[in-house]
């Protein structure tokens, strides 16, 4: 039996990804539930933030690609975001037959708000990796973004 098995879960790598995974999704889902946000909402509603300071009006499958979220619960997070207030849809002016999402003025002041909460969160969550934080770099590996 070799001495990684003897060890137990607790040495595996996916184990100890997975428990410190749902940590930080507990960490961030207890700070956005006082904005009234799910983790899911945020990431949308941030993600439409983002495409309204590019100037980019996305539809509701460029929302969801973007922002790697399956498309239909991408539908109805949309839904209970426009019903918040915090986001529209409008016909696209190039294409009457396609609707794009626009944040309001509301969506807006939150997803900066929610935004910066989350900094904060992952800040001290993550401050254990040190200052030049090479988990991050790990990750980007693992992720696939390099």
């Amino acid at each position: 039996m070799s001495a990684e098995r003897d060890a137990g879960p607790g040495r595996s790598p996916g184990f100890l990804l997975w428990r410190a995974t749902l940590r930080w999704q507990r960490e961030i889902t207890t700070a956005l539930k006082t904005m009234g946000l799910t983790h899911v909402q945020f990431a949308l509603l941030v993600d439409l933030w983002w495409f309204d300071s590019q100037g980019v009006r996305p539809s509701q499958r460029e929302l969801a690609e973007h922002a790697t979220v399956d498309v239909m619960m991408t539908s109805q997070v949309v839904r209970v975001l426009e019903v918040k207030g915090l986001l529209g849809r409008e016909e696209d002016p190039a294409d009457m037959r396609k609707k794009v999402l626009v944040i309001t003025d509301e969506g807006r002041r939150l997803a900066e708000r929610a935004a910066g909460v989350v900094e904060n969160v992952d800040r001290e969550f993550f401050k254990v990796a040190g200052e030049h934080n090479a988990l991050i770099d790990v990750l980007e590996q693992l992720a696939g973004v390099n």
